[in-house]
């Protein structure tokens, strides 16, 4: 098992579903690649710069979420 799944409070599913990183009047499309009640992984199509704490949009929810760790365009975060 990877360590990022040990650490992890549950387990998540994967999916791939479009989402937006929403912060003051800003939206910018993300892709949602697992899911769980704790938190998400997403993929953003450039490496732009966003705050660590934001409101992740998908599925008609939103979820308010921090940064956990970034590589890449991949971004894992836990929900507030």
């Amino acid at each position: 098992m990877p360590t990022s799944e040990r650490r992890r409070a549950g387990s998540r599913r994967r999916v791939l579903k479009s989402g937006a990183i929403e912060f003051g009047h800003e939206a910018i499309p993300c892709t949602v690649r697992n899911l769980s009640p704790q938190g998400a992984c997403i993929e953003v199509n450039s490496p732009l710069w966003f705050p660590d704490h934001f409101v992740l949009a998908v599925d008609g929810e939103r979820h308010a979420c921090r940064v956990i760790w970034k590589k890449e365009r991949r971004i894992g975060l836990g929900f507030d």
